[in-house]
């Protein structure tokens, strides 16, 4: 199996938002799942970590939770 490799680290930028807000991965989780996500803290982390992709609809939340622009995510 081949993996597809990510060109930019929206993970590690997650993580580096996530951060400077000081909030914890579980915090971040649980007002994504109230916002509707279905999302756990173990692939909120695998996602963080690079080892799986976002949906789209939770990139949605986590904008609006860490109250950044969707370019934030995508910087180089």
């Amino acid at each position: 199996m081949q993996w597809i490799l990510q060109d930019i680290p929206l993970g590690r930028n997650m993580q580096t938002i996530r951060m400077a807000r000081n909030m914890t991965q579980m915090q971040v989780v649980e007002k994504m799942q109230l916002l509707g996500s279905t999302i756990s803290r173990s692939t909120y982390a695998n996602i963080e970590s690079g080892r799986r992709n976002i949906k789209a609809s939770d990139l949605k939340a986590l904008k609006i939770i860490l109250d950044v622009e969707y370019s934030e995510f995508f910087k180089d």
